[in-house]
């Protein structure tokens, strides 16, 4: 007798359907999966067997061959046990199959016939949503993930035995997700920073139109404080951009019992972090920092202690927005649109251009250091701005600097415009603009063209960072609500620009 059950594994952040084919015919006792399968399925046969045993079931004497169509795309992974016992036990008429293909089935068995959480469930259901499957059988542990979308009749169950006893009697309804209450954790606020305006606006500028930034200044001045306060200020992030980050952790197996993520993420890879933990990859293509941060901020703390190979790798995706990464088992691209703010010390002593202490570090060893930054990835950052150290009057004075909800407010007034600029071309910031983009809404005036052509002769800056000004002037004209790009909007940009050359190079 054949058996199809309908499943489904994923590539990227893309689900794929799968039908599971099944044939139990007479011969000697075989168990076969057969599909451009890896080892992670093949092993499948041994959990399937002591699964359906230790449930309470027969297990089938005789020639099983499973296979997984269509045959010319790889499966990996282990979400294909469950529907693989499905088909057994309705093929051997062990469990009721009518009405069987309405159903969906994902999930990773146990040998004692649990059901595993898997990876990839959203975008599977997702995936089954778009063909008109609305039915899904998963791992309980998934029903929060699953549930999120709508349409969906999610049904979770514990073990095989539960799960055939609903087959039978059809007696549950389909899931509703829990209202889970957010933990109480103290709030990072900007108003804990004491001083820094200039550092502060230049965040507020970055936040607004979603620039990369770089901090540097010496040990000490607050650069990791004030970066880890940036998701703070940063507009909430929308469904779509919520369901995307979601089907990133879901696949990455980063995802927590909560379902949809909220909350722009915060990565912070420590600077031994290699080139794939970054930008992803492995024997099993699993997105990396960059992707788990889209959406939201790549915090890359002490730069210049990342091997240079690795801050290279950054910079296509910091142009292109995504990732594709390819191997012999395959390609898959991953979205990687993020905000990248990085932080480091001007000097290998850290204290080069410190009003407090001297520098002990030699020219050359200074311009050693920088190299590590090449002009290249110099390129892509939009703003520089530096941090000074504050005096022992600045850390007791009583002044009440400005929360982070004051300039949030600000950066989503921003956002709006921008949002509303580009309703038409699927953008929704000034740093995305294409050089078409930048033409029609950054022109300048002639006075403001000629100060900028003073400073691109004298800087001997590239395209690129000329188009990064331009950007800049644009957020900052933005946040000013200056229809067009003025002087000051503009000087301000170049200012953020010029402070690297001036300071560091």
């Amino acid at each position: 007798m054949t058996v199809k059950i309908k499943s489904a594994g994923f590539t990227g952040i893309k689900g794929t359907l799968i039908t599971v084919e099944l044939d139990i015919s007479r011969g000697l006792p075989s168990f076969n999966i057969v599909g451009l399968v890896d080892t992670s399925v093949k092993e499948s046969k041994e959990r399937v067997r002591s699964a359906i045993i230790n449930s309470g079931f027969e297990f089938p004497m005789g020639r099983i061959t499973v296979n997984l169509a269509p045959a010319d795309l790889r499966k990996d992974g282990s979400l294909f046990d469950l529907p693989i016992a499905i088909g057994i036990l309705a093929a051997t008429e062990q469990i009721n199959c009518l009405d069987i293909e309405k159903f969906l089935f994902m999930g990773e068995l146990s040998l004692s016939g649990e059901l595993v959480k898997v990876n990839g469930a959203l975008p599977i259901v997702i995936e089954g949503i778009h063909n008109n499957i609305s039915n899904f059988i998963v791992p309980i542990a998934n029903s929060e993930e699953c549930s999120i979308i709508k349409n969906s009749n999610v049904f979770p169950f514990d073990n095989l035995t539960q799960l055939s006893y609903f087959l039978k009697y059809r007696d549950m309804l389909p899931y509703k997700p829990k209202n889970y209450k957010s933990i109480s954790i103290e709030p990072i606020d900007f108003d804990e920073i004491l001083g820094q305006d200039s550092c502060k606006r230049a965040v507020e500028v970055a936040a607004a139109g979603s620039h990369n930034i770089i901090l540097y200044g010496s040990p000490g001045s607050g650069k990791t404080m004030i970066a880890k306060r940036i998701p703070s200020i940063l507009p909430d992030l929308d469904y779509d951009e919520s369901l995307e980050v979601t089907k990133i952790y879901s696949v990455s197996g980063n995802l927590g019992k909560d379902g949809l993520i909220t909350q722009r993420p915060f990565r912070n890879p420590h600077h031994t972090s290699s080139q794939i933990s970054l930008v992803g990859g492995g024997s099993k293509l699993l997105p990396g920092e960059i992707s788990l941060a889209h959406n939201g901020v790549l915090y890359l703390d002490e730069l210049l202690e990342f091997k240079r190979n690795v801050i290279e790798v950054l910079r296509q995706p910091l142009e292109d927005r995504s990732i594709k990464i390819s191997k012999y088992c395959g390609n898959v691209v991953y979205p990687a649109n993020f905000m990248l703010v990085a932080s480091l010390n001007p000097c290998p002593c850290g204290f080069w251009g410190s009003k407090e202490k001297s520098c002990t570090c030699t020219e050359h060893e200074r311009k050693r250091y920088m190299n590590k930054l090449s002009g290249p990835f110099m390129d892509r950052i939009d703003i520089f701005t530096s941090i000074q150290n504050i005096s022992y009057d600045e850390i007791n004075i009583r002044k009440t600097a400005e929360s982070s909800s004051t300039i949030k407010e600000r950066v989503e007034k921003a956002r709006k415009i921008q949002k509303l600029r580009f309703k038409n071309y699927n953008l929704s910031c000034n740093s995305e603009m294409t050089p078409g983009l930048v033409k029609k809404h950054c022109k300048l005036t002639s006075q403001c063209s000629e100060m900028m052509e003073k400073v691109y002769n004298k800087f001997h800056f590239s395209v690129r960072a000329y188009m990064k000004i331009l950007k800049v002037s644009r957020t900052i004209a933005d946040l000013n609500e200056h229809k067009n790009i003025e002087t000051n909007d503009l000087l301000e940009a170049i200012q953020y620009r010029k402070l690297i050359n001036e300071e560091i190079s």
